[in-house]
Order: C-alpha cells, then sequence, then structure tokens
C-alpha cells in the first residue's frame, strides 16, 4: 500500500497555508482560519509502515509534525462563556442606533484569550455564511492587534490593512477613517475584535487618541467591539474620563489559569486524544494530569506547547511516545517555567 498521494496532497495544503497569507489581521488569512484546518493525516499500521519507501516515510512523519504543530482549539469553559457573551451582546445590539455594548476579555498570557475572541469572531462568521449563502462578499468580522506604542493613524491603519485598502502616505486620518467605516458598513460588518489592547494607556496622549479612534470607530460601525488583553481590569485602559466610558459601556470576562480538577483532567485527554504516535501508550498522558498541572501551572498554553512540542520530539527522536521524562524536556515560557520551579522548592523537590 501507497500514502504517497494523500501525504503529498497534505505537504501541498501546508504549502499553500504558506503562500496565503494567515495572519488573523488580514482578510485572507482570517477567511482561511474560519474555514478551518486541513483533515489530520491517517496514522498508519505499523505493517504499513515497513512497507513505505524512505520518502514516503519523510512525508508521513513531515505531515504528522506539521499536524502537532497546529493549536488545537479545545472548547473550555472559558471559551464557550465568551461566545455566549459575545452571541448575547450581538443580538441586543442588532437594533441599537448608538451606545451599543462591548465585551472585553482580560487575563493573564496564555490563558486562552485570543482563543476566545477568535472563536467568537469564527462562530459569527460561520453563522453569517449559513444565512446569506450567495452574498459572498460580506466581510461579517474584522479582526486588528493594537501596535505597542500605537498611534491614533497607527490604529486606523489596522482597520485599513485588514480590508486591503492602500494606505498611501497623502491620505489623512479622516479619508482612512470614512474609507473604513464605507466598507464595513457595506460589507455588513457586525463583530470587530480588537486584541493587545493592554498596549492603549488613557494616560499618554497618543494612547488617548488612539482609544478616541476606536471610540469613534465603534459610533460609525454598527458593530459589537470586542477587546482582549491583558490584566485589562488594572491597565491604564480604563484610567480617567475615557476609561470609565468603557467601563461603563463593556462587559468584562476574566480569565484565570485552569485550578486543578475535572475540567483541567478533561483538556489533558483531548490534547492526548490528538496525538499521532504509534508507541504512545493510550491515557498515559492522562495519568500525569497532576504533573502537567504542576509544570504548566495551570495555562492551557503552556499545557498545549508542552504537548505538542514532546509529540514533535517523538517523532524526530523515532521515540513515538509523549513521556514525562519528554515534557520535562520542553522549555516552556518564563511565568510557567518559574511557578512550576517556585512549586518544587516547595515541596523540598
Amino acid at each position: 500500500m501507497t500514502i504517497s498521494e494523500p501525504i503529498v496532497r497534505h505537504i501541498a495544503l501546508q504549502e499553500a497555508d504558506v503562500e496565503a497569507n494567515r495572519q488573523l489581521t488580514t482578510l485572507d488569512g482570517w477567511r482561511r482560519f474560519v474555514d478551518g484546518t486541513p483533515e489530520p493525516p491517517t496514522r498508519q499500521l505499523h505493517g504499513e509502515l515497513r512497507r513505505l519507501s524512505a520518502t514516503e516515510r519523510d512525508l508521513y512523519d513531515e505531515a504528522r509534525m506539521d499536524h502537532h504543530a497546529r493549536m488545537l482549539v479545545v472548547a473550555t469553559s472559558f471559551v464557550e462563556k465568551t461566545v455566549t457573551c459575545g452571541r448575547r451582546l450581538v443580538l441586543l445590539n442588532r437594533h441599537a442606533i448608538s451606545a451599543r455594548r462591548g465585551l472585553i476579555v482580560s487575563g493573564l498570557p496564555g490563558t486562552g484569550k485570543t482563543i476566545a475572541i477568535t472563536q467568537l469572531g469564527r462562530a459569527h462568521e460561520l453563522l453569517d455564511r449559513a444565512r446569506h449563502p450567495r452574498v459572498p462578499d460580506r466581510i461579517p468580522v474584522l479582526y486588528i492587534t493594537v501596535p505597542p506604542a500605537a498611534t491614533a493613524r497607527m490604529g486606523a491603519a489596522e482597520f485599513a490593512r485588514f480590508l486591503g485598502l492602500p494606505i498611501r502616505s497623502r491620505l489623512n486620518m479622516t479619508d482612512i477613517i470614512e474609507a473604513v467605516v464605507g466598507v464595513c458598513t457595506d460589507t455588513r460588518t457586525g463583530l470587530v475584535l480588537v486584541d493587545e489592547i493592554h498596549n492603549i494607556s488613557q494616560t499618554t496622549r497618543s494612547g488617548a487618541e488612539v482609544s478616541d479612534t476606536l471610540k469613534y470607530f465603534s459610533e460609525r460601525i454598527p458593530a459589537t467591539f470586542v477587546y482582549a488583553g491583558i490584566g485589562v481590569e488594572e491597565s491604564e485602559l480604563l484610567a480617567g474620563t475615557r476609561g470609565a466610558q468603557i467601563a461603563g459601556r463593556f462587559t468584562l470576562v476574566p480569565t484565570r489559569p485552569f485550578p486543578y480538577g475535572t475540567e483541567w483532567k478533561g483538556l489533558v485527554a483531548t490534547l492526548e486524544n490528538t496525538l499521532l504516535l504509534h508507541d504512545h501508550p493510550p491515557g498515559s498522558l492522562v495519568k500525569l494530569d497532576r504533573y502537567l498541572h504542576n509544570r504548566t501551572d495551570g495555562m492551557i498554553g503552556a499545557l498545549s506547547h508542552a504537548i505538542r512540542g514532546a509529540a514533535i520530539d517523538a517523532i524526530l527522536s523515532g521515540t513515538e511516545r509523549v513521556t514525562k521524562e519528554a515534557i520535562d524536556a520542553i522549555p516552556l515560557d518564563h511565568a510557567a517555567e518559574t511557578a512550576a520551579s517556585s512549586l518544587k522548592r516547595a515541596v523540598g523537590g
């Protein structure tokens, strides 16, 4: 049996991903995200593996590593809460003339903020596509990130860049804003996702101007605005009069590290079920759920990185299994590593 055709097709899809702009902050990249990821390769039986040529085996392993490199989206309680709150606000805002309500998703790095708001956006766009199947020029969702030390023009330019509008040096702010508002109105944009919102400080002139620009967009574009950022409730975004206006119009959904419990165990089991390894004993990671919680400090981002990284190493090394030792060898983010070290010292490890 040969697997060259399906594997080559998978590699071709992978290369197409690279050729097309997959950044969420462009319309093309966002649409590819909404369309979903390619199907994972089929795990071959040991007898089939032995019949593969060296080239076929390399392609098969490459396809499996690509599968593990992709971030798996798990429908956690936080993601579900964000989607529910967002959908509710979209419906409540549908007939609002002004003072539309918004949503702020706030928490520590690695707790799934971006995943939550992009899943809200994906759900909204898929529903819009289902309702308007023969209207391909709609842009129901717009996604941007706030650049560090952003100016008002930079913020407006991010909107234009997503939409593919040219930003020429001779265009002033009014030109950019009017072009963005016109396109969003014509294409029925109903949800605007603004990530990295903690980069806005109301205590600086440029930050206040970016905040004013977002507020102006929210008044001109008949859409629900969703912000996501680190520690927003304690950030300078909510400082002063402008911050008070935001606090009075936006619902805040906080995200935190997962406590050790039933949901955490379910996360580990879900991630383990995605492994495409040939000698990995089923359920062996579930038995390590307490260790994994201590190792990652309950951060879903760190958990996913550790398991996916160890799976890639297992293919490269030929061990074909994820073990405690393999996960220990994966460097995590500084916050998770610091928490793990503190725990070891506390228990005398």
